[in-house]
């Protein structure tokens, strides 16, 4: 019998391969039980996740009273309207908000933003050389892995640098199980995320800008967002869009610190070896650990002898899918070269999802890794880690994974 699942333990947040291993050995498709009291089935095999993925039987729209029983209040009621953006829904709502944010993120424009992106990493690498010179030791998710997504992001967005910080603050408790946090954290967090957007959508209005979140704004009367649309749509795209390419750039760089000869190899090796590190990362280290939750509309047969009941809640566990040995051999093993012209060809990690909810700033995301990993060894060739990186804390919950801190120091 299996025990109690706790996303919260550090211990599981640090390492949570082996337990997922050992529900992949039980089948496609395990009932869990969870901290909270609550069971879930966990998707872990590559396979079954993409079928998972691009099955209409699994809806990504929550069921009403979904988790523990909370009472009204005003964080509650923000959790309600900021939880309405189009992760938390199905076709034919999902085809039209994805529809209207497909724009932002065409090639075209997204690899328009590379020189803007390699003047903000040399900006954070000139204040990380500096910091290092003074203090001896920085902290690479505070001052690089984070601020640089942020900046994109709100490039995109048009959020005001100065709330980067807050913004941060707010979308890390609400991505934390409430048990990670203090009485009241995430409660205060969500309030506050509501009322920030309520006002950037008002500003938008009165003074637009050349940015995605200014245009939903104004197509609002010809068949845009509403305004509980609107608030939904800003809150998934500042937190997709920077918590994961911050996840991406931390456990790159910690990878790449404990295999040196990997980032040799990239450093000789050019361009499509670093794209290479960014796939095998991505794989190996998913800045996701699992889907949104989904719920089947009916029994759904995986086969195996697995059948999950109509009204359950699933998750499928990205992070897990990665490591499946049957697509991925060795899968343990942090081998960039997998990815390369000429290599393993393995199968298509399922990081950024599979089917219609596939992650729109993919590309984004791959073009700030390939701009700023190269540039940061680059400018720091003898940066190293300066904590054992077996003791550093880890993300807590199910939902996105990476280190919270990663001490370096040059020399």
């Amino acid at each position: 019998m299996l025990a109690p699942l706790n996303p919260a333990d550090p211990g599981f947040a640090r390492d949570p391969y082996p337990y997922y291993a050992h529900l992949r050995s039980r089948g496609p498709a395990v009932r869990v039980p969870l901290a909270n009291g609550t069971h879930a089935w966990l998707v872990t095999g590559h396979r079954q996740a993409r079928e998972v993925l691009a099955d209409p039987r699994f809806s990504n729209v929550p069921p009403q009273g979904a988790g523990r029983p909370k009472q009204d209040s005003p964080a509650q009621r923000a959790r309600g309207c900021l939880a309405r953006h189009m992760l938390n829904s199905d076709a034919p709502d999902h085809t039209r908000l994805r529809r209207l944010t497909t724009a932002a993120f065409t090639p075209r424009r997204v690899d328009a933003l590379r020189p803007r992106i390699e003047r903000l990493t040399d900006g954070l690498l000139t204040e990380l050389s500096g910091r290092l010179a003074r203090e001896g030791t920085a902290d690479l998710v505070d001052h690089f892995a984070f601020p640089l997504p942020v900046l994109v992001i709100g490039e995109v967005l048009g959020v005001p640098e100065v709330d980067r910080a807050d913004l941060r603050t707010w979308t890390y408790r609400v991505g934390s199980p409430a048990d990670a946090l203090e009485d009241g954290a995430a409660d205060d967090a969500w309030t506050r995320l509501h009322a920030y957007f309520t006002e950037l959508i008002a500003t938008k209005r009165d003074a637009p800008g050349d940015d995605l979140f200014s245009t939903l704004v104004h197509d609002a009367d010809e068949g845009g967002l509403d305004d509980g649309e609107l608030l939904a749509m800003a809150f998934l795209l500042l937190f997709a869009g920077y918590e994961t390419t911050m996840n991406l750039l931390a456990s790159a760089a910690l990878l790449l610190l404990t295999h040196p000869q990997e980032l040799a190899d990239a450093q000789q090796g050019g361009p499509g070896h670093w794209a290479a590190v960014t796939e095998e990362v991505l794989r190996h280290a998913s800045p996701l650990e699992g889907t949104t939750w989904r719920r089947t509309t009916e029994a759904v047969d995986l086969g195996g002898g697995t059948v999950v009941p109509a009204g359950a809640s699933v998750l499928v566990v990205l992070a897990a899918a990665g490591r499946d040995p049957e697509y991925f051999p060795d899968p343990d093993a942090f081998r960039p070269a997998r990815h390369r012209s000429g290599g393993e060809r393995p199968a298509p990690h399922l990081a950024f999802g599979h089917g219609p909810h596939f992650c729109l700033g993919s590309r984004l995301a791959r073009l700030e890794a390939a701009v700023a990993l190269p540039r940061l060894f680059a400018a720091l060739p003898d940066l190293r880690l300066a904590a054992d990186p077996e003791t550093l804390p880890y993300r807590p919950g199910l939902l996105v994974r990476g280190p919270r801190t990663l001490p370096v120091r040059s020399g």
